[in-house]
């Protein structure tokens, strides 16, 4: 049995071919492969932790090593496994990817999309602008209560989550006058005599959830930005990448996005200034 054979009995077809590129590319860098032992194989990954920083890219590469010593000692050519008690303990890159993020001007632009059922074009706006203003999760988002929009004073309440602290926000002027319509004209409308407690209805009577906001945002924006998607979780990162650009201290900024741990919110601040106006240059270009 040959080994491209081996893989393709082992693996989906997908699988296999990636593991046969990467243990060609193995055995093509290391001629003496088929007699290494633990040490050597540890000694050929600290090598490659140098040309690769993505810990996903390294699991496949140790994976399909694995995969190489599974078929010797399959066929017989081997009756130990070098590769079998290696782990690695990398943990997957948390950092957030500024290049992929947007400008304020460019979060401006989700609000002027023009809606194609005039009942919900005022709970679509209320909706995006609570995400690019507040920069809120999708879980507070569709947690939010009526009682939770304090309209006199201009702000929202957004309740505490699993990963997230409990905070008050202020509105902007725009967005008071926009809630205190839908509140008052738009959400009975969209209720048809049902009663809920929740901020955004949706179809049926019902409130929003999570899964219903995410769906549409990716629907209503598709293709907006060349070569970047657009969904609440990049919106929420953009909101808090561009509060560092302006100037904002940590302690601030974490504030403003809830989270529990400083170590959270330090991971939009990669060399940000530099690296998120490289990102906006190459995507839009002065001309």
């Amino acid at each position: 049995m040959t080994l491209e054979q081996y893989l393709q009995q082992q693996y989906t077809p997908s699988t296999a071919a990636s593991y046969a590129r990467e243990i060609s590319i193995f055995l093509s860098g290391y001629p003496d492969a088929s007699t290494a032992v633990y040490k050597d194989l540890m000694g050929y990954i600290g090598v490659l932790r140098h040309h690769y920083r993505n810990s996903h890219t390294l699991n496949r590469i140790v994976s399909s090593i694995k995969a190489y010593y599974d078929y010797l000692c399959y066929t017989g050519q081997r009756s130990d496994h070098p590769a079998r008690g290696i782990k690695l303990r990398d943990r997957r890159s948390r950092d957030i990817q500024l290049q992929d993020l947007f400008s304020s001007s460019e979060l401006e632009q989700l609000l002027e999309r023009k809606e194609r059922f005039s009942v919900l074009a005022l709970r679509n706006k209320v909706l995006m602008s609570l995400l690019i203003y507040q920069g809120l999760q999708v879980g507070e988002l569709a947690a939010l209560h009526v009682q939770d929009v304090l309209l006199e004073s201009g702000s929202v309440y957004v309740q505490r989550t699993a990963i997230t602290n409990s905070r008050t926000l202020a509105l902007k002027p725009l967005q008071v006058g926009w809630l205190s319509s839908y509140l008052q004209e738009v959400r009975p409308v969209l209720l048809g005599g049902q009663e809920s407690e929740l901020l955004l209805i949706g179809q049926r009577g019902k409130g929003m959830h999570g899964e219903d906001i995410s769906k549409h945002i990716k629907r209503s924006y598709a293709g907006l930005f060349r070569g970047r998607d657009v969904s609440a979780q990049r919106i929420r990162q953009s909101v808090i990448a561009n509060l560092f650009t302006q100037g904002h201290d940590i302690g601030v900024v974490q504030q403003f996005a809830g989270h529990k741990y400083p170590s959270s919110t330090e991971r939009y601040r990669q060399d940000d200034v530099g690296r998120l106006q490289a990102a906006i240059e190459l995507y839009h270009p002065v001309k």
